[in-house]
């Protein structure tokens, strides 16, 4: 009796094995003509969704489609939840993935609607669930789990933070150099009322937006305003050089799969890897 017992829950256990193997085959990858399905599918609800949202912001739509646009919103919620337990039911580590980004990202797509159910549309409420509405637009980057590119952007600026750190600095600090000298330059009367006001013209024309709401009425301050133009169309391609050439060096590397892992669902693992860099589970 015993031995069949014990056949019967290895039996079960396998069989709980392959369906929650084939599930995640489904839900994770991207190499299956079905998980590409669900791919192309959880696109579209997530632009269609976002869509929802957007047309709800707009008041003559609202007050004319609004059953229809809730309607609509508890369709996604619904759908989303369910994708959402899917994705914890499959993996080895439910926790892991849920407090990981995707699965905050996950949460906080469903989580807005429910919460909407606790706070009755009173004057008082009226910016609590608009705030909430407002939040539901974070399923837009739940796309970023279906682009493959994502994952090598997201390297390229993960080894190019501390070079473009250093940029950030240095622009920093000639913003605060630049508009301090404006300010000595120009003046109150012509505009420049404070340093901070300076450094916001600094900022502005810094980055060639030049909203010209301040602009300098001395030769000199002209003269310093046509130096720092100049030097905001030499500081662009500061950026786009460090990160073209961590595109180039990434490239050049081994090449990363889509592969997920099924038990903390890692991702990134190189294509001869045979076992998870993070948790070390076979692959």
């Amino acid at each position: 009796m015993s031995k069949f017992w014990n056949s019967t829950v290895a039996r079960q256990k396998d069989q709980n094995r392959r369906w929650q193997g084939r599930l995640h085959e489904i839900i994770f990858e991207a190499d299956t003509p079905a998980s590409k399905w669900f791919d192309i599918v959880l696109i579209v609800s997530i632009l269609l969704s976002v869509i929802v949202v957007m047309l709800d912001s707009v008041r003559h739509i609202r007050e004319a489609h609004g059953d229809l646009l809730h309607l609509a919103e508890w369709f996604f919620t619904i759908l989303f939840t369910a994708e959402y337990l899917l994705r914890l039911v499959c993996v080895g580590r439910p926790l892991l993935y849920a407090t990981s980004f995707f699965g905050i990202v996950d949460l906080m797509a469903i989580l807005p609607t429910y919460l909407d159910l606790l706070f009755p549309g009173s004057y008082h409420h009226l910016l609590v669930i608009r705030l909430l509405r407002v939040l539901r637009i974070f399923r837009v980057f739940k796309l970023v789990q279906y682009l493959g590119e994502a994952n090598l952007l997201i390297q390229v600026l993960r080894s190019s933070r501390q070079k473009i750190t250093v940029f950030l600095f240095t622009v920093l600090t000639l913003v605060v150099v630049l508009g301090s000298l404006m300010y000595v330059i120009e003046g109150e009367q012509n505009g420049f009322t404070s340093i901070p006001k300076s450094i916001y013209w600094a900022i502005v024309t810094l980055t060639t937006v030049g909203y010209g709401d301040i602009s300098p009425k001395t030769n000199i301050g002209q003269a310093l305003a046509a130096v720092v133009m100049i030097l905001g169309y030499s500081i662009i391609v500061v950026p786009t050089g460090i990160v073209t050439a961590e595109f180039t060096q990434a490239l050049t590397r081994q090449k990363i799969t889509s592969r997920v892992c099924a038990e903390c669902s890692a991702e990134g693992h190189h294509s001869d890897a045979v076992y998870c860099k993070q948790c070390g589970k076979k692959l």
